[in-house]
């Protein structure tokens, strides 16, 4: 048991309340705490300024009235993750916003989909469902089956209610959600006092799809599928995340050239979605002869992906026992081969953005996320390291074979867009480097292990290109119950309305893109 949970067990017992520990299959740590006491061992967790709360998610009761609370916590350096659980008499419990700021945004999702009230909240708007769905529609319920086709709601009639900013010379701009690109559907509404944000507004959730609801009774083989689908370009990273839990409640001890392949899967998935980072952050700043080098790159990436999985955003590579093929010995040669060529390539397309003035110009100083926000916000990946944050789940939390590789997680401290731009360009030589050494020391032998699933429930978290990726997972007789996935978006985007601030509105779209966050992601 480590510091933290013996030291919040000792205060709860000073307090004569009671808990009951587990340690869960994932090497997550569970403290069942009575509902009456939650406030109390909430509030000293609120004192440590190393702790972050990373989700809260539900599971119905057996009398389906009321659910158990998860609320998951993260140390800043490696140690077990500590899940307090709280089981509920009605559907009813207390908000912990003033302790942990980011938790308004959880409790939301959960009103939304179990019908969960949280007390003491200043914001009980909707999150993912919109004004068209009933006011007493909660999808997760049992009441509502997954193949339920919702009506508009026939007494629809007030719009979501923005956040109001009035005073001389205040107006506000709606962008969205319909854009300009072929990207997804998300609002932004802008308050602006002549040219300069003082306000941002987001309103997501127009890709709600129900996945939590649609894995329900399903085999973990149609499950892995549907993580597949959390984010498009996140394939491989959600894929792998949810087998990892899988894998965890089976106890499966995976062939070592499995895990070869899944990391160098994982970190060519890190490729490429940088590649089209950098590129995206130069075009929105009107840069297109910067940009193009990056586009072509980022192509003979995903058509590497082809060639090695038959996808070129890697579906149906990973599954639970590892892969679904290997991957030919020569074919990995040649593609150690391509990297020399392809570091060199992407050496000189960087030189020639930093030999440009107006980029610099354009980055510096614009879209500043305050390191004081990761810990409230939650965030994490290139958004938080970025702003000074050392955090990489790789490190704090090791899985795959991480552990046994040595390679370097790049920080930057000034938060701003030419921050992440460096950022994300110094992470793919590091995924290129640990690549390059897995191919040089892979081993022989099978990918891919049967195994029959079982009943039991673990937590897997994986680092993303976005950040950390959470899948608790809870099987019964071999099928899904239950299934939490969060990925880095959700407490990502929130970071984007404080970095627009004191910004201009035409700097918006390279903001946005540096950070690059999954609207299908968000709303699941």
């Amino acid at each position: 048991m480590d510091i933290l949970t013996t030291g919040l067990i000792t205060h709860l017992e000073s307090k004569q309340c009671s808990s009951q520990f587990e340690q869960g299959v994932g090497g997550e740590y569970y403290l069942h705490v009575p509902y009456k006491e939650i406030g109390e061992a909430i509030g000293w967790l609120a004192t440590r300024n190393d702790l972050a709360l990373i989700d809260i998610w539900a599971i119905l009761n057996p009398n389906k009235s009321s659910v158990n609370l998860f609320y998951a916590f993260e140390l800043r350096y490696p140690s077990p993750i500590l899940i307090i659980t709280v089981k509920t008499e009605t559907s009813q419990a207390p908000s912990i916003w003033g302790q942990f700021p980011v938790a308004i945004y959880f409790e939301r999702r959960l009103n939304d989909l179990f019908g969960m009230e949280f007390t003491g909240s200043p914001d009980t708007r909707r999150l993912l469902l919109h004004e068209i769905y009933p006011a007493d529609f909660h999808p997760m319920l049992e009441s509502n089956p997954r193949s339920l086709t919702v009506p508009p709601s026939p007494g629809m009639t007030s719009e979501y209610a923005f956040k109001i900013f009035e005073g001389e010379g205040i107006y506000q701009v709606p962008v969205g959600p319909v854009h300009a690109g072929v990207i997804e559907p998300g609002h932004f509404r802008f308050s602006v006092m002549g040219e300069t944000i003082f306000n941002l507004e987001a309103r997501l959730g127009y890709k709600h799809r129900g996945l939590n609801k649609l894995a329900e009774g399903k085999s973990v083989d149609e499950g892995v599928k549907l993580a597949e689908t959390v984010s498009g370009d996140e394939s491989a990273a959600n894929a792998c995340c949810f087998s990892m839990a899988v894998e965890k409640i089976t106890g499966a001890e995976l062939p070592r050239r499995a895990w070869e392949l899944r990391t160098i899967l994982l970190e060519m998935e890190r490729i490429y979605s940088h590649l089209g980072d950098l590129a995206g952050m130069l075009v929105d700043i009107a840069y297109p002869v910067g940009a193009s080098p990056f586009f072509i790159l980022r192509e003979e990436m995903l058509r590497w992906n082809a060639a090695f999985t038959g996808s070129r955003f890697l579906k149906g590579a990973i599954k639970p026992g590892g892969v679904n093929r290997d991957i030919d010995h020569q074919a990995l040669q040649d593609f150690k081969r391509y990297l020399d060529n392809f570091c060199r390539q992407i050496e000189s397309a960087l030189s020639t953005v930093n030999e440009a003035a107006g980029v610099i110009d354009r980055f510096d100083t614009t879209g500043i996320v305050l390191p004081m926000l990761i810990a409230p916000l939650s965030l994490s990946g290139p958004v938080a390291r970025a702003s000074g944050y050392d955090g990489d789940t790789r490190q704090l939390h090791p899985y795959s074979i991480y552990n046994e590789l040595k390679y370097k997680v790049p920080v930057k401290t000034t938060g701003d867009v030419l921050a992440r731009f460096k950022l994300k360009s110094e992470e793919i030589f590091s995924s290129v480097n640990l690549i390059r050494d897995l191919i040089a020391n892979c081993s022989s032998g099978p990918v891919f292990l049967d195994f029959h699933p079982k009943s039991g429930q673990a937590l897997a978290m994986i680092e993303a290109p976005r950040g950390r990726n959470l899948h608790w997972l809870k099987l019964k007789n071999g099928n899904i119950e239950r299934w939490e996935v969060l990925t880095a978006s959700f407490c990502n985007w929130l970071a984007i309305e404080h970095a627009v601030i004191g910004n201009i509105i035409p700097d918006f779209p390279v903001i946005n893109k540096s950070f690059n966050l999954s609207y299908a992601g968000n709303d699941l």
